[in-house]
């Protein structure tokens, strides 16, 4: 086996252990007998746990992020929910362990990036959409950040719990979501008031 196909070989182990049992609970001595390798082979090509993991970590963040991007294609903005949705289903159904490592707690030396980071990205990605769409619709642009943020919290938390129960299928869970989305998003109040605090 070649370094590179080592170094894949060891990448590929260290997603899988760190899907199934975390940061934390994986070891190197793990990743070195599913290899049948030597724990310095490990060492060399990575300096230790830390080093596996951001490059695990970096891969998924990059993959995911990719897929949202090339799957945002359409121009009208109810589309474009559906595509990042849908987006954000296939990558949890097609790549079940990636999503994961990053959904697990990350450890604190980890700075290549985690779900947090990605969501935050997605995030950015929704704020720029709804802020010319609320422009040409009379809201305030400066609140888009704020909807883009409840947005992408409402896909990724339903996509974790759809990555444990798997039904409905995958694209009835997107329209619901981009129904519920959409609607409210229809319905928009310029000045939304809480009824429970009005008058106070």
């Amino acid at each position: 086996m070649s370094a590179a196909q080592r170094r894949e070989q060891l990448i590929a182990i260290g997603r899988q252990l760190f899907a199934e049992r975390g940061f934390d609970a994986t070891s190197i001595e793990e990743v070195a007998a599913r290899a049948k390798v030597s724990k310095p082979v490990v060492y060399e090509h990575f300096g230790g746990k830390e080093g596996l993991y951001a490059v695990v970590v970096d891969r998924e963040v990059r993959s995911l992020l990719d897929r949202i991007a090339n799957a945002l294609t359409a121009g009208h903005p109810r589309e474009l929910l559906e595509q990042a949705a849908l987006a954000l289903l296939d990558y949890i159904e097609e790549e079940t362990n990636g999503f994961r490592v990053l959904v697990r707690e990350s450890p604190v030396m980890s700075s290549s990036g985690n779900f947090s980071s990605v969501l935050n990205d997605v995030a950015h990605q929704v704020e720029h959409i709804l802020g010319a769409e609320f422009k040409t619709r009379g809201y305030d642009p400066k609140l888009a950040e704020l909807y883009s943020q409840a947005l992408v919290g409402m896909v990724s938390l339903v996509g974790r719990w759809w990555l444990e129960v798997r039904k409905p299928r995958k694209e009835t869970v997107a329209a619901h979501m981009v129904n519920l989305a959409w609607n409210g998003l229809a319905q928009l109040e310029a000045k939304p008031l809480l009824l429970t605090r009005r008058g106070k």
